[in-house]
C-alpha cells in the first residue's frame, strides 16, 4: 500500500452517514452516551463527538450522560467535557435525540438504557457486532479499530469541527482500543486515522502521560497484588489474576482505576487468553479477556452478561471470584484446546 493509499484509509464512506446527519442536524436535544463501565472509547468518542456539535450547533442543547452514576475514571478526567457529563439517573428530559457510541445493546446502557427509550430519535455509532439494533439510524462497522475512527470520520463527512481538544478526545479513544497500537485491530484505517488526529492537534503525549504514566502509588501497589496472583493453565496457554475488594480497599484504590490490570495478566510470555477478575462488591465480579491471537473469546463473555470483540471482552459474573474461576477457566481451557487440535 502506498503511502497516499495508508493515509486516505477510512472505515466507511461519506454517504454512509446521510441518516445520521440528517437525525442530528434535525434535533435541538441531544444526548449522547457510551456503555456502563466507560473506557476510553467510550468516553473519548462521547466526549468528540459532542464537543465537536455543540460548537458547531451553539443553539442545539447537547448533554453528555454517564450510564452509570460511577465518576469518570481518573486517567480520563483529563478530556474537555468530562467533568460536563451527568449520571444519565439525573437526567430527566426527554431528548430529540439520543446517541448512543461504543455500545452494541439496550443493556449495555444501563441507566442511560431508560433515556434511550424515551427519546424521541435513537442513534448508534459503534464497532461491536450485534443481533440486535435499536437505533432507528446505525453505523455499526465492527472491524473499525474503535468507534472514536468513526467519529472521526462522521465528522469529516459532515463537516464538523475538529479542534485540538476535540482530536485529543478521539485520539484517546484510538489510543486505549488499540492497547496503544499493540492489539490486532491496529489496521491501515486506524494508524490513518490517528495521523489525520494528530493533523488536527490532538495530543499523543499527553495522552500516554495522563493515561499510563500517572499512575498512583496506590494503584502500583495494587498492580504487584495482582501481578503476585498471576497463574497459568492449559500448558501456559491461559493467564489470570484476579482482585479482591478488599484489596482495592486496603490499597485505596477505586474500581474506575482497575482498566489497566488485564494487561498486566496479558502480559505473560507464551500465553494466548488471559482473564482478569476484579470484585466490585460482595458477590459481583467484573471479569476481563483478551486474545493475542485468532481465538475469539467474545462468545464466552456474552455468555457470562457481557460482550466485546474477538481479542478484547468484558463481563459481569454474580457469584464470588473463586466461582467464576471454577466457571471460566474450564471455559478457557476447552478454547486454547480446541484450537490446537
Amino acid at each position: 500500500m502506498s503511502s497516499t493509499s495508508c493515509c486516505l484509509a477510512r472505515s466507511t464512506t461519506p454517504d454512509m452517514w446521510g441518516s445520521v446527519i440528517d437525525c442530528i442536524e434535525g434535533a435541538q436535544t441531544i444526548a449522547i452516551s457510551g456503555h456502563t463501565n466507560p473506557d476510553g472509547d467510550a468516553l473519548g468518542s462521547a466526549l468528540g463527538l459532542g464537543l465537536s456539535l455543540r460548537e458547531n450547533f451553539p443553539s442545539k442543547k447537547i448533554v453528555f450522560l454517564l450510564a452509570d452514576r460511577a465518576p469518570v475514571p481518573r486517567v480520563y478526567r483529563f478530556m474537555v467535557g468530562s467533568d460536563m457529563m451527568v449520571p444519565a439517573a439525573e437526567y430527566h428530559e426527554t431528548p430529540d435525540l439520543f446517541i448512543s457510541v461504543d455500545c452494541p445493546t439496550l443493556g449495555r446502557l444501563a441507566d442511560s438504557a431508560v433515556v434511550a427509550k424515551r427519546s424521541r430519535g435513537r442513534v448508534v455509532i459503534d464497532h461491536h457486532p450485534s443481533r440486535e439494533e435499536f437505533g432507528d439510524a446505525a453505523v455499526r462497522v465492527v472491524n473499525a479499530a474503535a468507534t472514536a475512527v468513526l467519529v472521526e470520520e462522521l465528522l469529516e463527512a459532515a463537516g464538523y469541527p475538529r479542534s485540538p481538544q476535540i482530536a485529543t478526545c478521539l485520539l484517546t479513544g484510538l489510543v486505549t482500543d488499540t492497547g496503544r497500537f499493540q492489539y490486532q485491530n491496529a489496521d491501515p484505517s486506524a494508524f490513518a486515522c490517528a495521523s489525520r488526529l494528530v493533523d488536527a492537534g490532538a495530543e499523543p503525549a499527553r495522552i500516554a502521560l495522563e493515561v499510563y504514566q500517572s499512575q498512583r502509588i496506590e494503584y502500583l501497589r495494587l498492580e504487584s497484588i495482582v501481578m503476585g496472583r498471576i497463574k497459568a493453565i492449559a500448558d501456559g496457554r491461559v493467564a489470570y489474576s484476579y482482585a479482591y475488594a478488599d484489596d482495592l480497599a486496603s490499597c485505596g484504590v477505586s474500581s474506575d482505576e482497575c482498566d489497566g490490570l488485564v494487561d498486566v495478566v496479558r502480559s505473560v510470555q507464551g500465553s494466548e487468553v488471559c482473564l482478569f477478575l476484579k470484585e466490585n462488591e460482595p458477590g459481583v465480579i467484573r471479569g476481563n479477556l483478551r486474545s493475542k491471537g485468532s481465538l475469539d473469546i467474545s462468545y464466552i463473555a456474552s455468555a457470562h452478561n457481557g460482550g466485546g470483540h474477538a481479542a478484547a471482552a468484558g463481563f459481569t459474573f454474580y457469584g464470588t471470584v473463586e466461582e467464576a474461576l471454577d466457571t471460566l477457566l474450564p471455559e478457557l481451557d476447552e478454547l486454547v484446546t480446541n484450537a490446537r487440535r
